[in-house]
């Protein structure tokens, strides 16, 4: 069986409602992707401690307020996610790819246009389900 990785992942909610989404960069598993930003969570840290320090350091913004959404579990196979998700319904800065990947803030029913790695298709779900960001 694949080692679990635990992946700390922000749905990141604008003032307009919009959802801003991250373009994998080509060279990662599911490159050229989509996804909603966020990382791997660290030893020592809680999931949202990592949520917020990998928003600070993928896109430049500090999360202040976080509601759980879902827990996925995928398996791609080579390896298996725990996709660990949270709404993130307030934050400080200007959302910029830090480290060269194209954002975009899209509407929910946009959403279906861009191509997510596989495990990302049960968030996008729960979004369109209508769950408003406060858990």
């Amino acid at each position: 069986m694949s080692e679990v990785i635990h992946v700390a992942v922000g749905v990141i909610l604008g003032a307009d409602g919009r959802i801003l989404i991250a373009r994998r960069p080509d060279h990662q598993h599911m490159g050229g992707r989509w996804e909603f930003p966020g990382g791997k969570v660290e030893a020592g840290e809680t999931v949202q401690e990592a949520l917020v320090r990998e928003l600070r350091e993928e896109i430049a913004i500090e999360a202040e307020a976080l509601h759980p959404l879902t827990e996925i579990y995928h398996d791609y196979g080579e390896k298996s996610v725990l996709l660990d998700t949270w709404w993130v319904t307030a934050f400080s800065g200007e959302a910029a790819g830090r480290e060269g990947q194209e954002i975009r803030w899209v509407g929910r029913a946009e959403l279906g246009s861009y191509q997510f790695p596989d495990a990302n298709q049960a968030i996008i779900d729960k979004i369109l389900a209508g769950a408003e960001g406060n858990g």
